[in-house]
């Protein structure tokens, strides 16, 4: 049998993974898959003919020995998805500004290399704004992201001042269509639509993630959702196996929030053949046994 890794990490306890529904289809098509951790250096990567990034939802507490570890995967006979070239172009969510150059529609944002207090508190003018939003370009799962009021930024100067001296980041109008609509992840295996889900915060909250009580719903999405989606796949460097594209309804348009390429839940439990297309598109690049 041909033998996949599905690339986690350590210690998912506190996470919502949906990976293993992958196993049994797989082994269905003649792949022995299993989850194997990015932190074990002691991986052989040669006995894999396929190398999937999944639950990597560690990565960006030491980006360095995460590249390091895709590197020895692709430098090995196995085959890495999506490709090395495609995470560093996405790592970093300077990837949306080459994304607004192509035309593709994002949230309106300003970008900052380190934390200037004076340029942060303008930025409410700005953007016409009471509220902002303060993203890191590197993060997963919402880690060091706040909603800030002019008050709030006065209250957390300090903290923020000593969390993004060094860190590159982007701030955006919060979006009101975050509490009352929620956002819009359609999902996409080789280029090939597969399914959308809408994710909305919980009370008092902002974050759509299920890790922080976001409500997911499975949707049918809409010709303006599915276009904007189309447009900016066609934007991407690259040929993906997977991409996670997630949208906000602005100005009476849908734009990207982000798109994901690395390790995106890809929420195989919301859509009961999503898993079997996944599936089907790995053997169709790679073949079954």
């Amino acid at each position: 049998m041909k033998r996949c890794a599905l690339l986690t990490t350590d210690n998912l306890e506190d996470f919502f993974v949906y990976d293993s529904m992958l196993i049994a289809p797989l082994k269905a098509k003649g792949w022995l898959a299993e989850e194997v951790s990015w932190r074990d250096t002691t991986v052989d990567w040669q006995q894999y003919d396929l190398v999937i990034i999944r639950s990597t939802w560690d990565y960006q507490q030491n980006v360095s020995a995460f590249l390091t570890c895709l590197r020895q995967i692709e430098a090995s006979t196995a085959k890495l998805e999506n490709s090395l070239k495609i995470v560093e172009w996405n790592i970093s969510k300077g990837y949306l500004r080459e994304l607004q150059n192509q035309g593709v529609s994002i949230v309106p944002t300003l970008w900052f290399d380190n934390f200037d207090y004076e340029r942060v508190q303008q930025s409410f003018a700005h953007f016409d704004s009471q509220e902002l939003v303060i993203k890191p370009l590197v993060s997963a799962g919402a880690d060091f992201t706040y909603r800030l009021t002019a008050d709030l930024l006065i209250v957390q100067k300090e903290r923020l001042t000593a969390e993004f001296s060094t860190r590159k980041f982007m701030l955006q109008p919060f979006l009101s269509a975050v509490i009352e609509e929620g956002e819009y992840s359609l999902f996409y295996f080789g280029g090939e639509y597969s399914h959308t889900i809408s994710k909305k915060p919980k009370s008092g909250d902002f974050r759509v993630q299920e890790e922080h009580g976001g409500q997911l719903k499975a949707i049918q999405p809409t010709e303006l959702m599915l276009t904007t989606a189309r447009h900016c796949l066609a934007a991407l460097p690259e040929d993906v196996l997977y991409a996670r594209v997630d949208l906000i309804r602005h100005m009476a348009e849908f734009v990207v929030i982000e798109v994901e390429l690395i390790e995106p839940s890809l929420y195989f439990n919301m859509d009961p053949a999503s898993a079997q297309r996944f599936v089907d598109e790995i053997v169709e690049r790679y073949g079954p046994n």
